[in-house]
């Protein structure tokens, strides 16, 4: 039983360092990611790899195609501008059905998650606030206790989309956390009204900051 673990997690180790790598540019788009020579480079055999660069896949970092290998794909714009309506539509829905919901235990959780994001803005730590930025929008989804809300914001790859908007819109790391704190204060008031505005507001300003920049820097 504790192969599948050991596998799992450097997985998830081969599939982060990737992430960071195509993050930094090191990997630019349209570049080839080769799974022979990143199992070399990590000293492992190409399942592992396969499987990150499976999960890199779904989550629309790379895109193989037969006998060519994984690529990294092109986020542009557009496909950013097309996802944030979706996702503030879906999350205002959460909202409205969040706040009449969520337990005292679910808004302590919230204000957990807020502290952390506080805490990675303070230290520069762009990948520690994306998991709490991330984890708080999901304890609200959850928290609505609707399953096919959950399955399709789920869909939507949130936590990629997030990262790369966040660094397409060079974004102040401390703002980000503090417009989070509106949003627990409205779910604080249990109205479903000021909840779902709230977050509405929250997603379509931050769609607003990806889409009015280019998809190229020069």
């Amino acid at each position: 039983m504790d192969r599948p673990l050991r596998r799992t997690t450097l997985r998830d180790q081969i599939k982060d360092r990737l992430v960071q790598r195509i993050l930094d540019g090191t990997y630019g788009p349209g570049d080839r990611i080769v799974e022979s020579q990143v199992a070399t480079e990590f000293g492992t055999s190409q399942a592992p790899v396969r499987e990150a660069l499976r999960e890199l896949e779904a989550l629309r970092f790379v895109e193989t195609r037969p006998h060519r290998g994984a690529r990294v794909r092109e986020v542009t714009t557009q496909e950013l501008g097309q996802i944030y309506p979706v996702r503030a539509a879906l999350e205002e829905v959460a909202g409205r059905a969040a706040a009449a919901r969520m337990s005292g235990e679910q808004l302590s959780a919230l204000a957990d998650e807020l502290a952390g994001m506080r805490q990675a803005a303070e230290a520069q730590n762009l990948h520690a606030q994306l998991l709490h930025d991330v984890r708080f929008h999901e304890i609200i989804v959850e928290a609505s206790g609707n399953q096919v809300l959950v399955d399709v914001w789920r869909s939507l790859r949130v936590e990629a989309r997030t990262l790369i908007s966040v660094i397409r819109a060079d974004s102040d790391l401390r703002m980000i956390a503090e417009m989070h704190r509106p949003v627990r204060e409205a779910l604080q008031t249990r109205h479903p009204d000021p909840a779902g505005t709230e977050m509405r507001g929250h997603i379509e300003f931050f769609g607003s900051l990806v889409t009015r920049r280019p998809d190229d820097h020069h």
